[in-house]
Protein backbone atom coordinates (compact mmCIF):
# COMPACT_ATOMS: atom_id res chain seq x y z
CA UNK A 1 0.00 0.00 0.00
CA UNK A 2 1.26 3.50 -0.76
CA UNK A 3 0.89 6.60 1.38
CA UNK A 4 0.01 9.27 0.39
CA UNK A 5 1.39 12.62 1.69
CA UNK A 6 -0.63 15.62 1.89
CA UNK A 7 0.77 18.90 1.72
CA UNK A 8 -0.76 21.55 3.70
CA UNK A 9 -2.67 23.72 1.27
CA UNK A 10 -1.00 27.84 1.18
CA UNK A 11 -4.20 29.74 1.48
CA UNK A 12 -2.47 33.40 1.40
CA UNK A 13 -3.85 34.63 4.24
CA UNK A 14 -1.66 35.91 6.82
CA UNK A 15 -1.23 34.48 9.99
CA UNK A 16 -3.66 36.27 12.87
CA UNK A 17 -1.23 36.32 15.56
CA UNK A 18 1.12 37.52 13.21
CA UNK A 19 -1.52 40.46 11.56
CA UNK A 20 -2.07 41.38 15.11
CA UNK A 21 1.55 42.29 16.07
CA UNK A 22 2.25 43.98 13.22
CA UNK A 23 -0.75 46.17 13.36
CA UNK A 24 0.60 47.01 17.14
CA UNK A 25 3.65 47.77 16.16
CA UNK A 26 2.64 50.54 13.49
CA UNK A 27 0.41 51.72 16.40
CA UNK A 28 3.36 52.07 18.98
CA UNK A 29 5.31 53.72 16.22
CA UNK A 30 2.44 56.14 15.51
CA UNK A 31 1.94 56.97 18.84
CA UNK A 32 5.52 57.21 20.11
CA UNK A 33 6.55 60.17 17.41
CA UNK A 34 2.94 61.79 17.54
CA UNK A 35 4.37 62.07 21.31
CA UNK A 36 7.67 63.06 20.02
CA UNK A 37 6.45 65.88 17.38
CA UNK A 38 4.02 67.32 19.89
CA UNK A 39 6.99 67.97 22.82
CA UNK A 40 9.14 69.27 20.22
CA UNK A 41 5.98 72.12 19.27
CA UNK A 42 5.63 72.01 22.84
CA UNK A 43 9.28 73.26 23.36
CA UNK A 44 9.84 74.88 20.47
CA UNK A 45 6.42 77.72 20.45
CA UNK A 46 8.30 79.80 23.40
CA UNK A 47 11.09 80.22 20.68
CA UNK A 48 9.04 80.66 17.81
CA UNK A 49 7.10 83.54 20.09
CA UNK A 50 10.01 85.44 21.14
CA UNK A 51 11.55 85.44 17.47
CA UNK A 52 8.32 86.73 16.06
CA UNK A 53 7.48 89.50 18.85
CA UNK A 54 11.05 90.59 17.82
CA UNK A 55 10.08 91.53 14.66
CA UNK A 56 7.27 93.21 15.46
CA UNK A 57 6.36 97.16 16.05
CA UNK A 58 6.79 98.16 19.67
CA UNK A 59 2.72 99.03 19.56
CA UNK A 60 2.01 95.69 18.26
CA UNK A 61 4.19 93.70 20.66
CA UNK A 62 1.81 94.76 23.50
CA UNK A 63 -0.85 93.06 21.41
CA UNK A 64 -2.63 89.51 21.04
CA UNK A 65 -1.17 89.63 17.71
CA UNK A 66 0.95 86.57 17.12
CA UNK A 67 1.93 87.35 13.20
CA UNK A 68 4.05 90.63 12.56
CA UNK A 69 1.96 93.51 10.51
CA UNK A 70 5.16 94.38 9.20
CA UNK A 71 8.53 92.59 9.75
CA UNK A 72 10.62 94.69 11.55
CA UNK A 73 14.40 93.60 10.83
CA UNK A 74 15.87 96.99 12.01
CA UNK A 75 15.02 95.97 15.63
CA UNK A 76 18.07 93.70 15.65
CA UNK A 77 20.28 96.91 14.03
CA UNK A 78 18.70 98.86 17.23
CA UNK A 79 20.15 96.15 19.92
CA UNK A 80 23.78 96.36 18.53
CA UNK A 81 23.26 100.22 18.71
CA UNK A 82 22.51 100.01 22.11
CA UNK A 83 25.34 101.67 24.17
CA UNK A 84 27.43 98.74 25.64
CA UNK A 85 25.54 95.81 23.60
CA UNK A 86 29.00 94.76 22.54
CA UNK A 87 31.08 95.31 25.10
CA UNK A 88 28.72 92.71 26.71
CA UNK A 89 28.69 90.36 24.02
CA UNK A 90 32.57 90.48 24.37
CA UNK A 91 32.50 90.11 27.75
CA UNK A 92 30.27 86.96 27.86
CA UNK A 93 32.79 85.16 25.42
CA UNK A 94 35.61 86.53 27.63
CA UNK A 95 33.49 84.63 30.52
CA UNK A 96 31.74 81.23 28.96
CA UNK A 97 35.00 80.96 26.54
CA UNK A 98 37.78 81.34 28.96
CA UNK A 99 36.02 79.95 31.87
CA UNK A 100 35.51 76.90 30.06
CA UNK A 101 38.49 75.96 28.86
CA UNK A 102 40.12 76.39 32.25
CA UNK A 103 37.52 74.44 33.74
CA UNK A 104 38.33 71.62 31.25
CA UNK A 105 41.99 71.94 31.68
CA UNK A 106 41.50 72.27 35.49
CA UNK A 107 39.30 69.37 35.78
CA UNK A 108 40.64 66.38 33.94
CA UNK A 109 43.69 65.73 35.50
CA UNK A 110 41.85 65.64 39.30
CA UNK A 111 39.16 63.26 37.30
CA UNK A 112 42.03 61.10 36.00
CA UNK A 113 43.22 60.36 39.11
CA UNK A 114 40.27 59.51 40.80
CA UNK A 115 39.54 57.70 38.20
CA UNK A 116 42.19 55.53 37.89
CA UNK A 117 44.56 55.91 40.31
CA UNK A 118 44.35 53.87 43.58
CA UNK A 119 45.51 56.03 46.53
CA UNK A 120 44.84 56.37 50.69
CA UNK A 121 41.69 58.68 50.43
CA UNK A 122 40.49 58.72 47.34
CA UNK A 123 37.06 57.79 48.29
CA UNK A 124 36.75 60.25 50.31
CA UNK A 125 38.07 62.89 48.00
CA UNK A 126 34.74 61.65 45.67
CA UNK A 127 32.97 61.81 48.24
CA UNK A 128 33.91 65.82 49.26
CA UNK A 129 33.38 66.46 45.34
CA UNK A 130 29.52 64.93 45.47
CA UNK A 131 28.92 66.98 48.21
CA UNK A 132 30.38 70.08 46.58
CA UNK A 133 27.54 69.31 44.12
CA UNK A 134 25.26 69.46 46.12
CA UNK A 135 26.06 72.63 48.18
CA UNK A 136 23.78 75.44 46.30
CA UNK A 137 26.20 78.50 45.36
CA UNK A 138 24.18 80.98 47.24
CA UNK A 139 25.45 79.50 50.62
CA UNK A 140 28.54 80.54 50.26
CA UNK A 141 28.08 83.60 48.08
CA UNK A 142 28.85 86.17 51.30
CA UNK A 143 32.05 84.87 52.13
CA UNK A 144 32.87 84.66 48.61
CA UNK A 145 32.19 88.82 48.09
CA UNK A 146 33.76 89.46 50.67
CA UNK A 147 37.29 87.55 49.68
CA UNK A 148 36.86 88.60 46.06
CA UNK A 149 35.97 92.21 46.41
CA UNK A 150 36.75 93.78 50.07
CA UNK A 151 39.86 91.55 50.39
CA UNK A 152 41.30 90.94 46.29
CA UNK A 153 39.49 94.57 45.59
CA UNK A 154 37.79 92.78 42.47
CA UNK A 155 34.59 93.85 42.45
CA UNK A 156 33.11 95.63 38.76
CA UNK A 157 34.51 92.82 37.19
CA UNK A 158 34.07 89.42 35.85
CA UNK A 159 37.80 87.81 37.37
CA UNK A 160 35.70 86.86 40.80
CA UNK A 161 33.81 84.45 38.25
CA UNK A 162 36.82 83.05 36.21
CA UNK A 163 39.53 82.46 38.24
CA UNK A 164 37.90 80.08 40.78
CA UNK A 165 37.20 77.96 37.20
CA UNK A 166 41.29 77.42 37.09
CA UNK A 167 40.88 75.11 39.66
CA UNK A 168 37.98 72.79 38.86
CA UNK A 169 34.68 72.17 39.05
CA UNK A 170 32.77 69.55 41.25
CA UNK A 171 30.51 68.74 38.73
CA UNK A 172 32.79 68.38 35.70
CA UNK A 173 35.06 66.59 37.84
CA UNK A 174 32.54 64.22 38.70
CA UNK A 175 31.39 63.80 35.29
CA UNK A 176 34.63 63.42 33.70
CA UNK A 177 35.21 60.66 36.15
CA UNK A 178 32.38 59.18 35.72
CA UNK A 179 33.33 58.70 31.84
CA UNK A 180 37.29 57.94 32.32
CA UNK A 181 36.04 54.63 34.27
CA UNK A 182 35.19 53.60 31.16
CA UNK A 183 38.45 53.39 29.29
CA UNK A 184 40.04 49.84 29.59
CA UNK A 185 43.03 49.69 31.89
CA UNK A 186 45.24 48.22 29.73
CA UNK A 187 45.70 50.65 26.91
CA UNK A 188 47.39 52.75 30.31
CA UNK A 189 49.24 49.75 31.32
CA UNK A 190 49.94 49.63 27.59
CA UNK A 191 51.49 52.78 27.34
CA UNK A 192 53.45 52.52 30.73
CA UNK A 193 54.92 49.31 29.39
CA UNK A 194 56.12 51.76 26.39
CA UNK A 195 57.94 54.07 28.45
CA UNK A 196 54.96 56.91 29.01
CA UNK A 197 55.28 58.74 31.84
CA UNK A 198 51.75 59.68 33.50
CA UNK A 199 51.40 63.02 31.84
CA UNK A 200 52.31 61.80 28.59
CA UNK A 201 49.68 58.78 28.89
CA UNK A 202 46.87 61.55 29.78
CA UNK A 203 47.85 63.41 26.45
CA UNK A 204 48.48 61.12 24.58
CA UNK A 205 46.17 57.79 25.46
CA UNK A 206 43.42 59.30 27.49
CA UNK A 207 42.04 62.88 25.93
CA UNK A 208 41.90 61.36 22.33
CA UNK A 209 39.63 58.57 24.10
CA UNK A 210 38.08 61.15 26.34
CA UNK A 211 36.64 63.21 23.74
CA UNK A 212 33.43 62.49 24.41
CA UNK A 213 33.57 63.60 27.91
CA UNK A 214 35.22 66.15 27.56
CA UNK A 215 32.87 68.11 24.81
CA UNK A 216 29.93 67.25 27.33
CA UNK A 217 31.42 68.76 30.50
CA UNK A 218 32.71 71.67 28.06
CA UNK A 219 29.42 72.64 26.33
CA UNK A 220 27.69 72.27 29.91
CA UNK A 221 30.40 74.79 31.33
CA UNK A 222 29.83 77.10 28.66
CA UNK A 223 26.08 77.05 28.02
CA UNK A 224 26.13 77.86 32.31
CA UNK A 225 28.67 80.47 31.95
CA UNK A 226 27.07 82.19 28.67
CA UNK A 227 23.40 82.11 30.63
CA UNK A 228 24.60 83.13 34.09
CA UNK A 229 22.73 85.97 35.99
CA UNK A 230 23.96 85.54 39.85
CA UNK A 231 27.37 85.72 39.39
CA UNK A 232 26.91 88.82 37.19
CA UNK A 233 24.58 90.74 39.16
CA UNK A 234 26.70 90.26 42.32
CA UNK A 235 29.93 91.24 41.16
CA UNK A 236 29.94 93.42 38.08
CA UNK A 237 26.32 95.26 38.56
CA UNK A 238 28.12 98.22 39.71
CA UNK A 239 30.32 98.55 36.50
CA UNK A 240 28.04 97.99 32.83
CA UNK A 241 31.02 97.58 31.25
CA UNK A 242 31.46 94.15 32.81
CA UNK A 243 28.15 93.30 32.45
CA UNK A 244 26.74 90.10 30.68
CA UNK A 245 24.56 90.00 27.79
CA UNK A 246 22.51 87.74 30.53
CA UNK A 247 22.61 90.82 32.84
CA UNK A 248 22.33 93.65 30.06
CA UNK A 249 18.70 92.79 28.67
CA UNK A 250 17.49 94.51 32.11
CA UNK A 251 18.67 97.25 30.93
CA UNK A 252 16.02 96.90 28.04
CA UNK A 253 13.22 97.26 30.67
CA UNK A 254 12.37 100.54 31.43
CA UNK A 255 10.77 102.36 34.82
CA UNK A 256 7.65 103.54 32.88
CA UNK A 257 7.96 102.01 29.43
CA UNK A 258 9.44 98.71 27.73
CA UNK A 259 10.03 98.11 24.66
CA UNK A 260 9.21 94.50 24.39
CA UNK A 261 10.20 94.15 20.66
CA UNK A 262 13.63 95.29 21.36
CA UNK A 263 13.50 93.03 24.33
CA UNK A 264 13.07 90.19 22.40
CA UNK A 265 15.51 90.98 19.47
CA UNK A 266 18.19 91.07 21.82
CA UNK A 267 17.37 87.92 23.94
CA UNK A 268 17.40 86.00 20.27
CA UNK A 269 20.58 87.23 19.95
CA UNK A 270 21.63 85.99 23.36
CA UNK A 271 20.10 82.82 22.68
CA UNK A 272 21.07 82.05 19.07
CA UNK A 273 25.25 81.48 19.81
CA UNK A 274 23.91 78.85 22.36
CA UNK A 275 21.46 76.79 19.87
CA UNK A 276 23.77 76.78 16.99
CA UNK A 277 26.79 75.42 19.42
CA UNK A 278 24.46 72.82 20.46
CA UNK A 279 23.43 72.09 16.96
CA UNK A 280 26.64 71.70 16.39
CA UNK A 281 28.50 69.71 19.29
CA UNK A 282 25.21 67.68 19.99
CA UNK A 283 26.66 63.98 18.99
CA UNK A 284 29.58 64.61 20.99
CA UNK A 285 27.37 65.56 23.70
CA UNK A 286 25.08 63.00 23.80
CA UNK A 287 27.19 60.66 23.81
CA UNK A 288 29.62 62.10 26.43
CA UNK A 289 26.31 62.24 28.80
CA UNK A 290 25.20 58.65 27.83
CA UNK A 291 28.93 56.70 28.76
CA UNK A 292 29.60 58.48 31.78
CA UNK A 293 26.50 56.14 33.20
CA UNK A 294 27.92 52.85 31.97
CA UNK A 295 30.58 52.11 34.86
CA UNK A 296 30.42 54.15 38.80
Amino acid sequence: MTQVLERPVDTGAPNVAERTARRRAVLEWIAVHSLGVAAALFFTLPFVFVVLTSLMSDQQALTRDLIPRTWEWGNYAQVFDTPGFLTWWRNTLLYAGLGTVLTVVSSVPVAYALAKFRFRGRNLTLMLVISMMMLPPQVVIIPMYLFWAKQLDLSGTLWPLIIPMAFGDAFSIFLLRQFLTTIPDEYLDAARVDGCGELRTLLRVVLPMAKPGIAAVALFQFFYAWNDYFGPQIYASENPGAWTLSYGLESFKGAHHTDWNLTMAATVLVMAPVILVFFFAQKAFVEGVTLTGVKG
